[in-house]
């Protein structure tokens, strides 16, 4: 019988979680730019030979150009500490962060992530109250595993889907970076989710700026509405010493107008054979007149993170700063907004729906460097 060494920290006794998360929970100092705070707890399973799948984008590719060790890699901008499962539901079950409604349990492609997963999720549900989610990894499961994931207690599911073609899919995550996934695969795993998980349970991950049109993504956003599932919305940003490093991340404008037109599909009220678009595929009317489409953008809601609700909120996984350093939001360019849009930032949005010159993104700064009004803005 093969015994672990016990300096080996692996799922599904350990697992990484956001900074954000280890801030929430207690584990490290901190605070969040305007008194943002976080909903939902992100896990990641890890691995000491950690992720199968190389995406160009993706902090934890195994082809990321940092040495062998997986959990010294970076993902969605930040580091990832590791902690022990007991510690983290101690820390769950605790006053300190009684506003958290959620927990996010995600896989990465490794053989073991399939157990693990069903591991873990049935731990915190029977020690904790949260809901919990899963970030699942349509490569390395069947659906017939999706079944014991609900019943180990999991309510939603996320599948990051990210590109909005299928070309795009396959050069970025597939064949062109030696990947194993693939898209079919993947619309599958969304139609297999839904099955189990009913209508509105299933969220399909999208990231705007990774070489698709605004038409190809409105496209997409449409598709995944009309499969019951929901859209949830990112911006790329460059991961230091991955294949898409240098890639500059989408105009402010794209990411407005993707945001806009998703809301707006999301709650039924345009369609994507009612939008315009010009000949750079951007688009230049929503299919509604401009009374309509000034309110909907002076409520702010189009513009605040999308994920999964929690038990009171819309969006329980509001990810603060995930999309942009608390620089960039104190600029202008929040990309996800993890509160509601004030009177000044809706001002803002305005413009920035309009702008159609594709400038590029405000430059970004290390956030250890960063200090507003006096406050570390740690993300």
């Amino acid at each position: 019988m093969l015994i672990k060494s016990s300096t080996v920290r692996e799922s599904p006794d350990y697992l990484q979680m956001s900074l954000a998360a280890a801030m929430t929970l207690g584990f490290e100092n901190g605070s969040f730019y305007r008194g943002a705070k976080l909903y939902c707890v992100n896990l990641l399973l890890t691995y000491e030979k950690g992720c199968g799948a190389s995406c160009a984008y993706c902090g934890l590719s195994r082809a990321r150009k940092m040495g062998a060790d997986f959990r010294s890699k970076s993902f969605i901008r930040v580091d990832w500490p590791i902690y022990p499962l007991d510690e983290i539901v101690s820390k769950l079950n605790s006053s300190f962060c009684s506003h958290v409604e959620r927990v996010c349990v995600s896989m990465v492609t490794n053989p073991r992530a399939c157990e693990d997963a069903l591991t873990v999720v049935k731990n915190i549900r029977t020690r904790t109250q949260h809901l919990i989610s899963t970030l699942i990894c349509p490569t390395v499961i069947n659906g017939d595993w999706l079944s014991d994931l609900k019943e180990c207690g999991c309510d939603k599911v996320g599948v990051a889907i990210d590109t909005a073609t299928p070309e795009l899919f396959d050069r970025l995550r597939g064949r062109g970076v030696n990947g194993p996934h693939k898209w079919s695969h993947y619309w599958d795993i969304i139609e297999r989710s839904l099955e189990v998980f009913g209508t509105g349970n299933v969220g399909v991950h999208l990231m705007v700026g990774l070489d698709e049109t605004e038409s190809e993504m409105a496209f997409v956003i449409q598709r995944i509405i009309d499969m019951g599932a929901r859209v949830h919305l990112f911006s790329f940003f460059p991961e230091p010493l991955s294949f898409m490093e240098t890639h500059p991340q989408p105009s402010i404008g794209q990411y407005r107008r993707i945001q806009l037109v998703s809301h707006l599909i999301s709650n039924d009220l345009t369609h994507f054979e009612k939008l315009v678009f010009n000949e750079q595929g951007q688009i230049i009317d929503f299919g509604l007149n401009k009374a309509q489409l000034d309110s909907y953008i002076s409520e702010g809601k189009p513009f605040m993170t999308t994920g999964c609700p929690g038990k009171t909120l819309n969006a329980a996984c509001n990810r603060p700063y995930a999309n942009c350093t608390p620089f960039q939001a104190y600029m202008g360019e929040l990309r996800n907004f993890p509160f509601e849009p004030n009177r000044e930032d809706v001002e803002i949005i305005k413009r920035q729906v309009s702008d159609y010159s594709n400038k590029p993104a405000i430059p970004t700064l290390d956030r250890a460097e960063i200090f507003i009004n006096d406050t570390p803005c740690s993300d």
